[in-house]
């Protein structure tokens, strides 16, 4: 137990004495959870509450995410 308190005293006294660091670690912090906010809100499971299957959600991304072969115009021509 002494070893994690001697570890988080280091931290704690290097934290302190920081200027520019610290900015940048709030910052870093900040963003962190801005952006695991947002992936909450904005980024719902589509897969899991549309398909019940993990073969069927492979097939549909599967479907979405390889290109279809154009097809040629037949027209004329021997």
């Amino acid at each position: 137990m002494q070893a994690a308190s001697r570890i988080i005293s280091f931290y704690w006294h290097g934290f302190r004495s920081m200027q520019t660091g610290r900015a940048l670690w709030l910052i870093t912090i900040k963003l962190i959870i801005l952006f695991g906010f947002l992936k909450l809100v904005f980024s719902p499971d589509i897969l899991h509450s549309r398909f019940e299957s993990d073969d069927q959600r492979a097939a549909y991304v599967f479907e979405n995410l390889t290109p279809l072969p154009e097809k040629k115009n037949s027209r004329g021509g021997s």
